[in-house]
């Protein structure tokens, strides 16, 4: 009498855990770091928008540029998550930093009065 009997084993079943464990070790701080990454290109891509704003503010206001991001009205609004704060105000530039709520990296960019990386937004 045979006995035909279909399954896995219990050490074959293991086996298959540990290596799913293992791969989930593997990729979850990588998924995290991919996280990280898109806050900071979000805050990178609103600073570039500003300057695209406070261009537009500085043709229609008489060569001045707006002194915080509720001036811009409706031409300028920051993603999700987002703080966009201006410093530094003149007629011949502006500065101003980015933070995202899930992130300690805050992003600053300079436009005007001699900057050295003018326009192009620095996260530390």
């Amino acid at each position: 009498m045979l006995s035909n009997k279909k399954g896995f084993t219990l050490i074959e079943l293991l086996i298959v855990v540990v290596i799913i464990g293992i791969l989930a070790a593997i990729a979850i701080p990588k998924f995290a770091n991919t996280k990280e990454k898109a806050y900071v290109a979000s805050m990178k891509s609103d600073l570039r928008n500003l300057i695209t704003a406070q261009e537009a503010y500085f043709s229609d206001y008489n060569s001045t540029y707006a002194a915080s991001t509720g001036a811009l009205g409706t031409a300028y609004r920051a993603s999700s998550g987002v703080t966009v704060t201006l410093a530094s105000v003149t007629n011949t530039g502006w500065s101003a930093s980015a933070a995202h709520a899930s992130t300690a990296k805050t992003c600053t960019i300079v436009l005007g009065g001699g900057a050295t990386n003018e326009g192009e937004p620095v996260c530390q």
